[in-house]
């Protein structure tokens, strides 16, 4: 893995000749006499090399702990709006040669990694993904291929205006509803249906849970259903 970050153009011709990219590691050591938990270390920071995640943040606690799950930084110290911290974050993947961008906002605490993967594995191509918010009017995700696709306009009525971006460019465009990405907390009464949604769903969000007053629960099956 240390090999391809050190040879991005490397790492973009493999993709681009359709080859799958497997990893023995993120450096090739000698993992014989290693103690299972170095082990595991290095493998997850095998797999953070191949799929980066970009925090954009001016908290200096957000920042330590996304750098402690081998996360990238941005600093956002300006806080314009959400769009500029967004286009500060895709700055940094084109800059890094990411190929490809999902835009996920910080207040979305019911997401599921499983429905995160299934977004990424959608077909491959340029185009625009957007899941909306459980209004159908904002916008929770944006995957955009390349990075670049279109200019990210969050706020109000946002879901129509990436679709409209996106057909401004001729960019292929597609609605995606993942469950738990639906829900984002921007007012009391989304607070309350995720206080709402958490006490009868099977999932586990501990920290949620306990700012909530919620007891933790040991399921960890994906949230069901729509909001």
């Amino acid at each position: 893995a240390l090999a391809l970050e050190r040879n991005p153009e490397a790492a973009r011709a493999i993709a681009a000749a359709g080859h799958e990219v497997c990893s023995h590691g993120w450096r090739w050591i000698g993992f014989q006499d290693m103690s299972i938990e170095e082990e595991r270390a290095q493998m997850q920071r095998a797999v953070a090399s191949i799929e980066r995640t970009i925090v954009v943040t001016r908290e200096d606690s957000v920042a330590a702990a996304a750098r402690r799950l081998g996360a990238l930084v941005v600093r956002d110290t300006a806080e314009e709006s959400q769009s500029a911290a967004v286009a500060l974050g895709v700055a940094r993947a084109l800059a890094e040669g990411f190929e490809r961008v999902l835009c996920i906002p910080g207040d979305c605490p019911a997401l599921h990694p499983a429905e995160l993967d299934s977004l990424l594995d959608a077909p491959d191509g340029p185009g625009v993904t957007i899941v909306p918010d459980r209004h159908g009017t904002g916008t929770n995700g944006l995957l955009l291929t390349p990075p670049d696709a279109i200019a990210p306009s969050f706020g109000p009525d946002s879901c129509e205006r990436h679709e409209a971006l996106a057909r401004r460019v001729g960019a292929s465009c597609r609605i995606e509803h993942p469950a738990s990405l639906l829900l984002d907390i921007d007012t009391g009464a989304d607070l309350a249906a995720l206080r709402e949604r958490l006490s009868g769903a099977r999932t586990r969000a501990p920290r949620t849970r306990a700012v909530l007053g919620l007891s933790e629960r040991t399921d960890v099956l994906p949230i069901a259903g729509a909001g």
